[in-house]
């Protein structure tokens, strides 16, 4: 067995199932070997969705991604999406072909490249070591939740490994990080004392719902998450859905009203904490992280807890259970009845905006929702409109939601609906794009088609940069180059094999209905006109820490 053979099969023995890419000559015979040793190997039309792809999969997943590139280009092409998954913690693994001839065309600084985004790089130094090179790498990316580069340089991908090496290429599982006793009790104090509490739950609380819940009674705080763990708390009475740019206002209200405000597995920063003015001036702040180096990162904390999110949750509960806690908190029969009929966002009254040919997002939105099955998973592009799919669009749960906004760069967003729908094949999967973006990524409607997916694309076309246009139009500032003709996005789309409606009232939308009803043979991009009079409400938020 060769080295690329040898590093497919060991993937494969640690459990990786899925894998994504654009197959060159560097990666041909490692992505082979994935597929031989059972691996389901998705091809994609560029590197950049590729990686989108396997970043959205590791998400909604909950294992580790691998994406598969050629040397040099197929690993510059994929660079934006490896990013994301590098900003927000994805692990996941790319296997890239390597040339070290710097006179070489494809020669670049692949590990620099790696480096400079954030991504751990890594190298397969010799059929020696290749086994164990590839197992770190597995290591490192799950258990210290990384994006890695793993190089197999061109002159080493054909050596031979020496016999039995494969055999012995195990990982162990990592052992759970304990908070320290000190720290659980001083949190139990904080929040003993505590009498309007908020738990806010990030992407590192999404499996620890049960023990957050069971601390929750124990001292009645309410539940929050951040945008990435969107539906977590989906269900509870207490559940106030996001915190950040994205909360109605009375999830704000009531954030903003906490005397103690823990952060779950969540970075605090200026989007879930609206450059913190949603934290109270009195507020206790308290953070719990699996990194040390995130405690504070973004605001100064009261108390910082390293430790695992479901380990020190049941710490504490335990802690107060054993003195007879018994919390009333924030709970009130009466507010429960305002979050139950005040805290969706189609519940805050609206002036409709549509018309001459446009309809309103939010009503768009919300008759998406009325018509779209509830099991869904929602992936949403960056971008002026991306507040609406994100506040109207309900989710069945925490992994109803992917969003892929660490580098908030535009495009990415059809590829991560992809890597959704491949993860999660139970759901109808629903990409919401804006027009720049959709045209940005527009490739992997091919993908959509030739994997058959049942996928609902909806375009919000405003015909320009929308989060451009209305940050800079104000100022009378000429928007000539963030503004472009009318586009028939609709017509592309069928022209990949899409079905495709384009709505310009609420009318329109029986197109979709139908749709919904079947076969869903095909997928079907809803290509809205949407009005355009002003800017989302949240985008003035976004741009204050710009």
């Amino acid at each position: 067995m060769n080295v690329a053979e040898a590093v497919g099969r060991v993937l494969a023995s640690l459990g990786v199932d899925t894998a994504f890419g654009v197959v060159g000559s560097g990666n041909f015979h490692v992505t082979n070997a994935l597929i031989e040793h059972g691996v389901r190997y998705v091809a994609a039309r560029h590197e950049g969705g590729a990686a989108t792809m396997a970043d959205a999969y590791a998400r909604l997943s909950g294992r580790v991604g691998v994406l598969s590139v050629h040397q040099g280009p197929g690993l510059t092409n994929a660079m934006t999406g490896i990013t994301e998954a590098a900003k927000s913690r994805t692990p996941l693994i790319v296997l890239a072909g390597e040339v070290t001839a710097s006179r070489s065309n494809f020669f670049v600084d692949q590990a620099a490249l790696a480096t400079a985004v954030g991504a751990v790089p890594l190298r397969i130094g010799s059929a020696g070591t290749a086994v164990a090179d590839t197992a770190e790498a597995f290591r490192v990316a799950r258990d210290e939740r990384r994006t890695v580069l793993l190089n197999l340089p061109l002159e080493v991908q054909g050596q031979t490994v020496p016999d039995g090496d494969v055999l012995g290429s195990g990982v162990s599982l990592p052992a759970g990080a304990e908070p320290e006793a000190e720290a659980v009790a001083r949190l139990a104090e904080l929040l003993e004392a505590a009498r309007r509490p908020v738990f806010v739950a990030g992407r590192g609380g999404r499996t620890a719902r049960r023990e957050l819940e069971r601390l929750a009674e124990l001292t009645g705080a309410l539940l929050a998450t951040s945008a990435v763990a969107k539906g977590l708390f989906r269900g509870s009475p207490w559940d106030l859905d996001v915190s950040g740019g994205f909360a109605s206002p009375l999830t704000a209200e009531l954030i903003r009203g906490a005397d103690v405000v823990v952060g779950w597995g969540c970075a605090l920063n200026m989007w879930t904490m609206r450059q913190g003015t949603l934290i109270g001036p009195d507020a206790k702040v308290v953070q719990v992280d699996l990194d040390p180096d995130a405690l504070g990162a973004h605001r100064p904390v009261h108390l910082g807890v390293v430790g695992d999110v479901a380990l020190t949750a049941r710490a504490v509960a335990d802690l107060l259970d054993e003195g007879g806690r018994d919390g009333v908190g924030y709970r009130s029969a009466a507010l429960a009845g305002r979050i139950a009929g005040e805290n969706r966002w189609r519940d805050v009254p609206y002036a409709d905006e549509g018309g001459d040919g446009r309809i309103d997002p939010r009503t768009l939105t919300i008759a998406l929702d009325d018509l779209l099955p509830a099991e869904r998973v929602v992936s949403i592009d960056s971008g002026n409109f991306m507040g609406y799919p994100a506040m109207f669009l309900d989710v069945p749960d925490e992994f109803g939601f992917c969003f892929t906004q660490g580098f908030q760069s535009i495009g990415l967003g059809l590829a991560t609906a992809i890597g959704a729908a491949v993860a999660r094949p139970d759901r109808l999967p629903v990409a919401a794009l804006g027009d720049g973006g959709a045209l940005m990524g527009v490739a992997e409607l091919e993908t959509v088609v030739r994997l058959g997916l049942p996928m609902v694309i909806v375009v919000y076309d405003d015909e320009g940069y929308g989060a451009e246009v209305h940050h800079f139009g104000p100022d009378g500032h000429s928007l000539d180059t963030v503004t472009f003709p009318p586009a028939d996005i609709a017509a592309i789309a069928r022209g990949f094999g899409c079905e495709a409606v384009t709505v310009r009232d609420r009318a329109d939308l029986a197109a979709v209905a139908g749709w919904v009803k079947g076969p869903r043979d095909r997928p079907l991009l809803v290509h809205a006109k949407v009005s355009a009079a002003r800017g989302s409400w949240w985008l003035e938020e976004a741009f204050r820490g710009h």
